[in-house]
């Protein structure tokens, strides 16, 4: 529908109807769609129009009625640091959402009518979140160090001393960092100017052992004396503190890490457990933020093959540190990995050789192109894609490569829908999906699809 009557600043009562799959909350005026950020389904709000488009406007709100499922953030830094998007809306409710987005982003997208079942939910819902990534800038005047995360819509720093969904000992690294770098003479990164010594500060914290593997980011292509000292005083003041990096990124650029890191103090390395395998993670590993909601899709994935399958051969493609292979090896005959990231297929061997894994063949490549060459048929291939999904000429291969089943793991249900669209088309079936909750207190939804050729 096209507006035809609405202005900028009119006010109306309105009943938000549900939340998109970008968090936003929707309700209609004459059937003209409205969107309204912070809002939960059920609340009763006076919306101020803001922006009006042809097909739909934004607004800012004020609360006449709460909704039932509307609580106090634990946080009180909710409201500003834009993390947790759904934190004032009650956890159980938070899961209801997320299942109606999957269920209408597929339907939608993809025109397949699947019935989505419950979110399997995250076993924690605080202090779940393993590895920070706190962007570091310096004030003007006071030359005070900020550590947080960034505002909703701006690159403007909320100085976060306390996270409720991480680990304490990650906020007490946080501001160790920020009381002691002034005294190693280590300034705060100034993003417009480009200028400065630590960009960010990542921390992966092990779920497992307590460990904790602290990188620092700088503005910099090789190490100086005082980031050494600046470093040694971490690892030194935290047992906790298995090791300190330092990575280095002096580009122009969004990117969290650069592409080189070294290790100044300690192991390299920290330690996590999903399932019975041990892993290792780096300063560039890639490797879920969630473990224990983490452990609950490796487990859905790997019963499902014990039971549809005797000795399989599978493929893991975008493999990272081969994590799926490794984990469902011992159901298989054996299991092929391919990642094109050098960094990590090193590092999978060594996960691989440390957890007595002997049936599995790690293939640094990419994937386009190993599909391209391959000419073995698998029994299940599993496709682990970023973000943006899969290109059709995986597909495509994923499909030639398989003579039974894929199964599409996905953190974005837009492009899961996508690519599920496109290989029905092709003569596959959707045998199932199910969500798993890995981002608690957020619109982000972990799915695992399940796709018979």
């Amino acid at each position: 529908m096209y507006n035809t009557f609405m202005k900028v600043n009119d006010e109306h009562v309105v009943k938000i109807e549900k939340l998109t799959n970008l968090g936003l909350g929707l309700a209609k005026v004459d059937n003209f769609v409205v969107f309204v950020e912070n809002t939960c389904p059920e609340d009763l709000v006076r919306i101020k129009l803001t922006k009006i488009n042809k097909s739909y406007a934004n607004a800012t709100f004020e609360i006449i009625e709460p909704s039932p499922h509307r609580v106090e953030p634990f946080c009180p830094m909710q409201k500003v640091c834009g993390a947790c998007q759904l934190q004032f809306v009650d956890y159980e409710f938070q899961l209801k959402i997320k299942q109606q987005i999957v269920q209408e982003t597929i339907k939608t997208i993809s025109g397949l009518d699947i019935e989505i079942p419950q979110v399997i939910p995250s076993p924690d819902t605080i202090n779940y979140r393993h590895k920070i990534q706190y962007p570091i800038s310096q004030t003007k005047n006071s030359g005070r160090i900020l550590a947080g995360y960034y505002k909703p819509k701006s690159h403007e720093i909320v100085n976060i001393k306390y996270c409720p969904i991480q680990p304490q000992i990650c906020d007490e690294i946080i501001q160790f960092i920020r009381d002691k770098a002034f005294d190693f003479g280590i300034q705060g990164f100034n993003e417009k100017k480009h200028t400065g010594d630590l960009r960010h500060v990542v921390i992966r914290s092990s779920a497992y052992n307590k460990k904790n593997l602290v990188v620092l980011v700088v503005n910099a292509t090789k190490t100086f004396d005082r980031l050494k000292d600046f470093a040694k005083s971490i690892y030194e003041e935290f047992e906790e503190v298995c090791g300190v990096c330092v990575n280095y990124n002096s580009k122009k650029t969004n990117v969290i890490l650069g592409a080189k890191s070294e290790c100044l103090y300690g192991e390299e390395f920290v330690e996590e457990q999903i399932l019975d395998k041990i892993f290792k993670i780096g300063p560039n590993t890639f490797f879920q933020i969630n473990p224990k909601s983490s452990e609950n899709i490796f487990r859905y994935v790997r019963d499902y093959i014990c039971a549809n399958f005797e000795n399989p051969l599978v493929l893991d493609a975008y493999a990272g540190i081969s994590s799926f292979g490794i984990v469902i090896s011992d159901a298989c005959q054996k299991v092929v990995t391919v990642e094109e990231n050098s960094e990590s297929c090193e590092l999978a061997k060594i996960v691989a050789k440390n957890n007595n894994v002997k049936n599995i063949e790690i293939n640094n490549m990419d994937a386009g192109k190993f599909f391209a060459k391959e000419k073995r048929q698998f029994d299940v291939v599993i496709l682990d894609p970023p973000r943006k999904g899969c290109t059709e000429q995986s597909l495509d291969e994923a499909y030639r490569l398989t003579n039974d089943t894929i199964v599409y793991v996905s953190c974005n249900p837009a492009t899961l829908a996508r690519d599920l669209k496109y290989l029905t088309q092709k003569g596959c079936r959707v045998e199932s999906i199910q969500p798993f909750d890995m981002f608690c207190h957020t619109y982000h939804i972990e799915n695992v699809a399940i796709i018979k050729k």
